[in-house]
């Protein structure tokens, strides 16, 4: 069963950088499989920040968070990075990393996803 374990967040001023980890464990031998950030301010809904699907294509990325966060999947270490720069107030809010056997890209998944516990990210003016 795969497990997901988030970590990196806290608070920076804007303009400042920030790197989340989730280790992931659990995954088949395949690479057909997703995983990706999601972020959810208060009272707003969750939203798909970046998401990769390891058999192959380009990272998605939300348009508000192209040019300044990027996505990684480290296979040798079980662990996928979100690395966020030049970040901004907006860019406040808990984030989630997600898993799922199968495709997916931005917000369409397959059935049966998995979602870490979440790490808060705060970004003052």
């Amino acid at each position: 069963q795969v497990r997901l374990v988030e970590s990196g967040g806290g608070s920076v001023q804007a303009g400042g950088s920030l790197r989340l980890s989730c280790e992931a464990t659990g995954f088949p031998s395949n690479n057909y499989y997703c995983l990706g950030w999601f972020r959810q301010a208060p009272e707003s809904e969750r939203e798909a920040v970046a998401t990769i699907y390891v058999a192959g294509g380009t990272p998605y990325y939300a348009d508000s968070v192209k040019g300044r966060f990027t996505a990684a999947w480290d296979i040798s270490k079980n662990t996928l990075y979100l690395q966020m720069d030049s970040l901004k107030p907006e860019d406040t809010a808990m984030y989630y990393c997600r898993a799922a056997m199968g495709y997916c890209r931005g917000d369409v998944w397959p059935q049966g996803s998995v979602w870490g516990q979440g790490t808060q990210v705060t970004i003052s003016s």
